[in-house]
């Protein structure tokens, strides 16, 4: 037996690959992770793309009253504490006192952090007298509403971060299942969005878009829908960073929202995708590990990555430790796979506007892949948590490889993608 490790949870998952097996493995390029990735924060926002450096930019300003930096959430495995170290002992320097700072989650729809998950992402360097607060996309009271003529409906956005004198967004850039890339525009809307202006950005028919893929920024109506919005909120600095598979910064760029994000995209399309000749009869797949598998809602990002290797009629088998379960607050995802309706049915429901609400997108790209393929789960969830929409459970990924050569034959091919998003299968039609 030949044993490989998957990313899963915090320690990973061994899996004994049989010899037999026709099995190929795709591991992702490696990367040089930055020695001193506090100082290299320090140094690109001094050296920043496309913009005056921070400290230009506060030089300029009357008064700073208030300061309002925008991180990523707990699903999220960016190091934002060293990113925010970094970044504190600037804005220090400049002579921004601490209780003038507001650090502001950007949640978009998911649930809040956790005082645990505060501790990861902050980190120890920050005192008390920094303020912390999540996004609340439903809370209307913590929403301004920003009505524009050039654009279709009101842009609905976190109060905090509207009315601080200096807007600072952090986050990281990596292929994203439908939004093409994270980063840049994305930790606005949707990140500090209303459910309103996400539910528009995530609607049905920009989620149906072909263009609506990992890695695909151009005619993708998300980012487009995102941009527009976001333009007309403004920020004033942004810090990005990509990471490698074992989350740590191998690159980081500051300055212009756009210039930035651009330029770690390149950076990206560079080493994340793998061209294959043909698609596979199977496909072993997760997310990269805790925290994108705390839920089989993320989960569902992993079944994407799959979708892009599998033949039609093919498997995925999606490992991603699940130990929350379907996912706190993800009650219309947990409602949509208990509900007894085939994936074609759920899928025209939405596309028709029969179904719509929180988590709908998610529903949406699950169902779409399986009416493409079978998608077996190992997780640490039971059979009975999966639903009864058409997602199978197998105990250990051996178990769920051996289901599925009963249907494929003892000579199919298997793909197997260790690390999640950090490299992603594609052919070159």
């Amino acid at each position: 037996m030949t044993v490989i490790k998957l990313d899963y949870g915090k320690e990973g998952i061994e899996v004994d690959l049989n010899p037999n097996w026709n099995t190929t493995v795709i591991r992702p390029l490696k990367q040089s992770a930055i020695k001193n990735p506090i100082e290299a924060v320090r140094h690109a926002i001094k050296n920043p793309v496309g913009s005056p450096t921070l400290k230009a930019t506060i030089k300029t300003r009357k008064s700073i009253k208030s300061v309002c930096i925008v991180v990523s959430d707990a699903t999220r495995p960016v190091p934002t504490h060293l990113i925010l170290e970094g970044l504190l002992k600037e804005l220090i320097d400049y002579g921004i006192q601490e209780n003038k700072i507001r650090i502001l989650i950007a949640t978009g729809l998911h649930r809040p952090a956790r005082k645990e998950e505060l501790n990861r992402i902050l980190g120890t360097f920050l005192t008390s007298d920094v303020n912390i607060s999540n996004h609340i996309a439903t809370d209307k009271k913590s929403l301004v509403s920003l009505h524009n003529s050039d654009l279709e409906d009101p842009i609905y956005v976190n109060r905090h971060y509207c009315e601080s004198d200096l807007k600072i967004l952090t986050g990281y850039v990596e292929p994203h299942f439908f939004f093409g890339y994270s980063g840049g525009y994305k930790s606005i809307v949707p990140g500090l969005a209303g459910a309103e202006t996400i539910l528009a950005n995530h609607s049905a028919e920009n989620i149906a878009s072909p263009y609506a893929r990992f890695g695909i920024y151009k005619n993708n109506p998300l980012p487009e829908h995102s941009s527009r919005y976001a333009k007309k909120v403004g920020v004033d600095f942004t810090i990005n960073v990509c990471i490698d598979k074992n989350h740590e910064i191998t690159h980081i760029a500051a300055g212009d929202l756009e210039l930035v994000h651009n330029r770690l995209v390149d950076y990206q399309k560079k080493i994340i995708f793998k061209e294959i000749q043909e698609p596979f009869d199977i496909v072993v797949c997760g997310n990269g590990g805790c925290p994108l598998d705390l839920n089989l809602y993320q989960a569902v990002k992993s079944m994407a990555i799959g979708e892009m290797g599998v033949k039609r009629g093919g498997t995925i088998i999606s490992v991603n430790e699940c130990r929350e379960g379907v996912g706190v607050g993800q009650d219309k995802f947990k409602e949509l796979i208990f509900s007894e309706m085939n994936p074609e049915e759920i899928y025209n429901k939405i596309l028709n506007k029969e179904i719509v609400g929180h988590d709908q997108w998610q529903i949406q790209v699950l169902t779409r892949i399986l009416l493409k393929s079978e998608i077996y789960v190992v997780s640490l969830m039971k059979e009975e948590g999966l639903g009864n929409i058409g997602l199978k459970y197998a105990d250990t990924v051996e178990n769920a490889i051996k289901q599925s050569l009963i249907k494929h034959g003892n000579d199919a091919n298997i793909l197997i993608l260790p690390n999640g998003p950090q490299i992603l299968p594609f052919i070159n039609i």
